[in-house]
């Protein structure tokens, strides 16, 4: 067999010289390629351990002649799926939504300074990133569109944290390594243009830096997974009852699914995929776990061409000819159209090819005088440019002692770890107190107010940007030099509700720094982890009614808390440490101690203060007396409803209830109702019904759906996107007819859930990770 590819550890890949003749007469011919000394480490990885004992012999190897199939199939598919991210993830049908102009809107860019151009402008920057992944799809002015992409891909990134995922970092360092390829060489409209390029080798580098980036994704995925909480089940549990692990209901409890096949198999996959994709015998085993992963990822998680774009890498790791030989199989009147099988490859100046040997066996693929054997500069370049990149990506996801600042409870910067779904977070409470640095007056802000994210809740640099806007913006509503405090109430993987920044700390005015420690930033209380295990036997012990919340918090603290008139029966029992609760109304004081509860009264304000040296755990428990009045009542109704449907009701409704009769003759008919809880029990029927159809839809009409739903999305964007670039041209058209033009761009299906107007931003989600 012959050895063609290498691991991304030994930084080589498929060797494209050595590839299979696709006539019968080659194919019968015996192999006079394999070298009848190979050792079998050269048979394994497709190198010699000579190749790494000086640097000529490495810079020889990193540029040794390869087959341009694969990367030129890679190319094209990655261009193809970039061009559809634009209308999905990158936002370009919900951009009027996203950069909204002269809002008082809080952003959050990497730097400051960054800020979005005027809205036509942003369309157009779009239009710029659109284009440039067109052209890498087709190679078409190759380079000029891969700096087109990625130019604007990293400002857009950069301009906005709070969209900031693994997988949009890995977009952009993608584009970035074609910018410096050779992807072009097959497959391409350059190609066409300059048959000198046409089918001609790429240099083993271009080849190894792709295969290594993917290689990292999964490692070091698999490594951050090594967490605690992930092994122990705690990071990701609410996955094991989807609808996609129904197959392992079959045989296992969901708590079995949760911990072996939820984060066991995500851990192993993560170690073991990049390994598996990387050598012949294991191959094909890492295709099917790697294809399977991603394919329920796409449904699990709203992220875009992602698991797309990862299976779209996959062949990468295969013999780089494999398009030649899979295009081969196709019909001859196909070939016009198809790209290249044939297997003689022109020389390129960018590879390093060996001295001409004077044997009559030699297969003399290309005329000797075209190849260069003598390391020029640029072959050298790509050699350090390979060694220093592939030694950058290892370093920066452990860079946290450098960039201190970032994330909270896990730090370094988001995004580039790839820690992805390690974590999962939950918040109760959120308080933002605004203190008049003149007046003294104290005022309460809506959180969430002039900013359409929420990830500012988890991130010091978010927080600090956002109070800074804050103080900036406040002014305008007569509070002069405001100070701004924040009190986050955060669950990390199923622990404890605590906070998360130091609720005295003005923010405004703290110091903040990436290179430092975050000072206002409170730990994590880890030493209280093992409570997570009491927390399932306690929620297991109430009744389906009854909910509770795990509360801890830091001594010489309190928390300001309001029990709504709806939660009756709201009690406070302590778990561990000393309490002191305030009743506000009243003015009394109780004090309490591990084991004791105490019940507050609803619709009034409470304080919490912890007493104890150590940290005090204790735990509302309530019940929703408004919802299980209402559920309650929707008893009722479905069973006056049933004994309409099956005639055993023998008194006449009352006419506050008729609508239930026409409700239970026609399942699809819109019915008026005057009692608001008939109301509710008919819409939320319909609902149900609604829901029960959808999933018991066949694969077609989930395609329609599906297809119908995208159609109307990236319309959308490409409608405001003419819209955007004719008043970029002509100037703004009178009001009545941009009105005119937008109300059509934001048409939807007619068989869509919602109104017609229903903001259309919500199509095209970003999952919190």
């Amino acid at each position: 067999m012959e050895a063609r590819d290498a691991t991304a550890g030994a930084l080589v890949g498929s060797d494209g010289e050595e590839h299979k003749e696709q006539t019968a007469t080659r194919a019968a011919a015996p192999n006079k390629d394999e070298a009848p000394g190979k050792s079998g480490f050269e048979k394994i990885f497709g190198f010699r351990k000579e190749d790494l004992t000086s640097w000529e012999r490495l810079v020889t190897l990193l540029n040794r002649p390869t087959d341009p199939a694969s990367l030129g199939i890679f190319r094209c598919l990655f261009g193809l799926l970039m061009a559809i991210d634009v209308t999905q993830e990158r936002g370009l049908s919900h951009l009027d939504y996203r950069f909204l102009d002269g809002a008082p809107v809080c952003r959050f860019p990497l730097f400051n300074f960054l800020q979005p151009l005027p809205l036509d402008w942003m369309y157009l920057v779009y239009v710029v990133m659109f284009l440039g992944a067109v052209g890498i799809m087709l190679g078409c002015f190759y380079r000029l569109s891969c700096l087109m992409f990625i130019s604007t891909y990293w400002y857009i990134f950069f301009l906005d944290k709070t969209a900031w995922n693994n997988h949009s970092y890995l977009y952009g360092l993608i584009g970035f390594q074609l910018t410096l390829m050779e992807g072009n060489r097959f497959w391409s409209i350059d190609g066409l243009r300059r048959p000198s390029i046409r089918n001609a080798h790429v240099p083993l580098w271009n080849y190894t830096i792709l295969r290594t980036q993917i290689f990292i994704v999964y490692f070091i995925a698999g490594i951050k997974k090594l967490d605690a909480d992930w092994v122990e089940g705690y990071s990701m549990s609410y996955l094991a009852h989807h609808w996609l692990f129904d197959p392992f209901k079959l045989l296992l409890p969901v708590e079995v699914i949760n911990l072996l096949v939820v984060h066991g198999g995500g851990l192993v996959l993560d170690l073991t995929a990049g390994y598996l994709l990387f050598f012949d015998v294991t191959r094909p085993y890492g295709f099917f776990f790697v294809t399977y992963f991603h394919c329920m990822n796409s449904q699990l998680f709203s992220i875009g061409m992602f698991s797309y774009t990862m299976l779209a890498t996959s062949p990468l790791f295969c013999y780089t000819d494999w398009p030649r030989r899979f295009f081969a199989r196709f019909p001859e009147f196909l070939r016009a159209i198809l790209p290249f099988t044939t297997s003689d490859i022109q020389p390129s100046t960018s590879c390093v090819y060996p001295e001409p040997q004077s044997t009559t066996t030699q297969r003399q693929e290309t005329p000797p005088a075209a190849k260069a054997s003598k390391l020029r500069l640029k072959h050298k370049l790509g050699a350090i440019f390979t060694i220093v990149y592939i030694m950058e990506q290892f370093f920066m996801p452990y860079s946290h002692f450098i960039t201190q600042g970032y994330n909270n409870w896990t730090n370094g910067l988001y995004g580039y770890s790839w820690d992805m779904m390690v974590h999962s977070r939950s918040h109760q409470h959120v308080k933002i107190t605004y203190k008049d640095g003149k007046t003294g007056e104290i005022g309460y802000l809506n959180p969430g107010v002039f900013t359409q994210s929420r990830r500012w809740k988890d991130h010091g640099d978010m927080l600090k940007q956002y109070a800074t806007c804050l103080s900036q913006l406040l002014p305008r509503y007569n509070i002069t030099e405001p100070e701004i405090y924040f009190d986050i109430w955060v669950s990390i993987n199923e622990r404890f509700q605590q906070r998360i920044f130091d609720p005295r700390v003005d923010v405004v005015r703290a110091d903040w720094s990436p290179f430092r420690p975050n000072l206002w930033l409170m730990p994590l209380l880890v030493d209280l982890s093992p409570w997570r295990t009491k927390f399932q036997e306690i929620e297991g012990s109430l009744d389906n009614q009854t909910e509770i919340v795990f509360i801890a918090d830091f001594p010489g603290l309190h928390l300001e808390n309001f029990v709504s008139e709806d939660l009756g029966n709201t009690s406070i029992q302590v778990l561990q440490g000393k309490v002191n609760i305030e009743v506000v109304e009243e003015k009394k004081n109780y004090t309490l101690q591990p084991g004791e509860q105490l019940q507050v009264p609803a619709g009034a304000y409470h304080k919490v203060y912890t007493v104890s040296e150590e940290a005090s755990c204790y735990m509302y428990i309530y019940v929703n007396t408004t919802e299980a009045a209402l559920l309650e009542n929707f008893t009722k109704l479905h069973e006056i409803q049933e004994r309409v449907r099956n005639g055993t009701e023998t008194e006449p409704l009352p006419p506050e209830l008729q609508p239930l009769i026409a409700a239970a003759n026609d399942d699809g008919a819109e019915v008026n109702a005057t009692d608001p809880i008939v109301q509710l029990f008919l819409k939320r029927q319909r609902r149900m019904k609604e829901v029960k159809k959808r999933r018991e839809a066949g694969v077609l009409e989930r395609l329609d759906r599906f297809a119908t739903k995208k159609y109307y999305t990236i319309r959308r964007g490409f409608l405001m996107t003419a819209i955007a670039m004719r008043n970029l041209a002509f100037g703004l058209p009178p009001l009545e007819q941009l009105t005119r033009e937008v109300e059509f761009a934001n048409m939807k299906a007619p068989q869509a859930d919602g109104s017609q107007n229903d903001p259309l931003k919500d199509e095209v989600g970003h999952g919190e990770l």
